[in-house]
């Protein structure tokens, strides 16, 4: 007769508190990017709002007339022509933009993004 031992039959996988800990993780993760990606849009939106106003415009005024046309059909309710800081070069102009984006998550937490879009090689200051 053969007995077996026990030390190599152990149940292997996920129990039901486990899955429910892992459910619950992805879950928060899932709101977190729900809440998160439209302004990660709207930053992409504006960075190129920005950069075709600087290509449309001769000088400050068109720039941000041209912005802002641009702001009515990209859905950027963040910034403003008149938040555009632009700077003469010798090349034209340099064109940009710094803001602060607040997502509300749960009760008093939130979340505070700052964003930073210019057409330059010198990145402006952060929005205060």
């Amino acid at each position: 007769m053969k007995f077996r031992s026990n030390t190599g039959n152990g149940q292997h996988g996920l129990s039901l508190v486990g899955f429910m800990f892992v459910i619950v993780i992805v879950a928060l993760i899932a709101v977190l990017g729900m809440k998160v990606v439209p302004s990660v849009v709207e930053y992409t939106a504006i960075k190129k709002a920005i950069a075709t106003a600087k290509s449309n415009g001769t000088t400050a005024r068109e720039i941000q007339d041209s912005f802002e046309r641009q702001r009515t059909t990209a859905y950027i309710d963040s910034v403003t022509g008149k938040d555009l800081e632009i700077t003469k070069t010798a090349d034209g102009f340099d064109v940009s933009v710094a803001y602060q984006k607040k997502i509300e998550l749960v009760g008093p937490t939130s979340l505070v993004i700052d964003y930073v879009a210019t057409t330059g090689n010198a990145r402006p200051q952060k929005a205060e």
